[in-house]
């Protein structure tokens, strides 16, 4: 029997994960290298430019975007070509800060510096590296959501 404690965090504050046990055997090692395991596949994503591929941390997304048949991975200075689509992404970053925002994007919303209300119900969101991201009217409930508003 064991006790299983979460305890959720500011964001400039570093994750960890503490494992308290009687002994180190093998269950703990195999739980271990499962958290290993996860987090390499889940944390990252493979994008491309040119003939080169890039691991790319899902931590340094700024947003996925479709766009002329083709699906851009855009980090803070670069952006990437990957060959999934917007809904393959969608189903991959569930439940890690991101969300849809319109039809083409899918927006990290931890890079959110701020938010104003556009013109027709949709806001434009400013994100840490000075973009700006359209949030379209049918997805502005889904983020006020996540912001608590």
């Amino acid at each position: 029997m064991f006790k299983l404690s979460i305890e959720q965090i500011k964001k400039e504050e570093n994750e960890e994960i503490i494992i308290k046990c009687h002994e180190i055997n093998n269950d703990v090692l195999a739980l271990v290298n499962r958290l290993k395991e996860g987090e390499s596949k889940a944390n990252s994503i493979a994008g491309m430019k040119g003939d080169d591929i890039y691991s790319i941390k899902l931590k340094d997304v700024y947003y996925f975007e479709a766009t002329e048949n083709k699906t851009f991975i855009y980090c803070k200075d670069e952006f990437y070509e990957t060959k999934l689509k917007l809904y393959e992404i969608e189903a991959l970053v569930k439940n890690l800060q991101f969300f849809r925002c319109s039809k083409s994007i899918v927006l990290h919303y931890s890079k959110i510096d701020f938010v104003t209300p556009a013109f027709n119900g949709r806001f434009e969101a400013k994100l840490s590296n000075g973009e700006k991201v359209i949030i379209s009217r049918q997805y502005v409930p889904v983020l006020k959501d996540i912001l608590g508003i």
